[in-house]
């Protein structure tokens, strides 16, 4: 019963953060609100995942939407951006039919590099005290770094994808939610092998220093 109870909670947690995702597109009308409004989402995401599941839902996702929101629409358009650009070089290839013969494959494989540390992104605005373009810089390297963590990524967000894609009534009360969890979770596991790697170098550096 306690199982039931506890499993029913996290289901009323889910959804309810999901539908203040949708609430919080309104004031940024949408093209600005959905940046903060996601980073909103992830970092209770990231509070939960610590096991900080007391704190205020609704106090936590305002404050964090109000002080991410420039810093958030940064960092959302310079990946809108870099879309933007991959996109064009799309229309180019199927318009030109030799470069595609010779361009598709680069193509696919920076498309899909760009949008693997797309999806470390936010995760790191949440997790990090980083300004935009270093958060962007250092995605990429930590994409390259965690294989199986951004695997995990893809392998989520298609998977939830597709099932709400064939379940649409599920789509207002769990899709962003289930989408943050199913990426920050990994991301945490990413960061978390990042920074004891980083500790312990750290730590060897220390001990090879001489003594005076």
């Amino acid at each position: 019963m306690a199982a039931i109870n506890k499993g029913l909670e996290w289901i009323t947690r889910m959804a309810y953060v999901n539908i203040l995702w949708l609430i919080f597109l309104l004031p940024g009308l949408v093209i600005f609100g959905v940046f903060p409004a996601t980073t909103a989402l992830l970092a209770i995401i990231h509070q939960w995942l610590q096991g900080k599941t007391d704190i205020p839902i609704f106090g936590t996702f305002l404050e964090t939407y109000k002080k991410e929101f420039i810093n958030s629409n940064k960092l959302g358009y310079i990946f809108v951006l870099l879309g933007y650009i991959l996109y064009l070089d799309f229309l180019f290839l199927i318009s030109a039919a030799e470069a595609a013969l010779y361009f598709t494959i680069p193509f696919l494989i920076i498309t899909s590099i760009a949008f693997s540390a797309s999806l470390y992104a936010f995760p790191m605005l949440v997790h990090y005290e980083m300004k935009p373009f270093q958060i962007v810089k250092r995605a990429f390297f930590i994409m390259m770094l965690n294989p199986g963590q951004t695997m995990l990524m893809l392998i989520g967000t298609i998977g939830v994808g597709s099932v709400l894609w064939y379940f649409q009534g599920l789509a207002l009360f769990f899709s962003f939610s289930i989408l943050a969890l199913i990426v920050m979770m990994p991301a945490v596991k990413a960061f978390e092998r990042i920074e004891k790697k980083s500790a312990k170098l750290q730590a060897e550096e220390i001990k090879s220093v001489p003594a005076n």
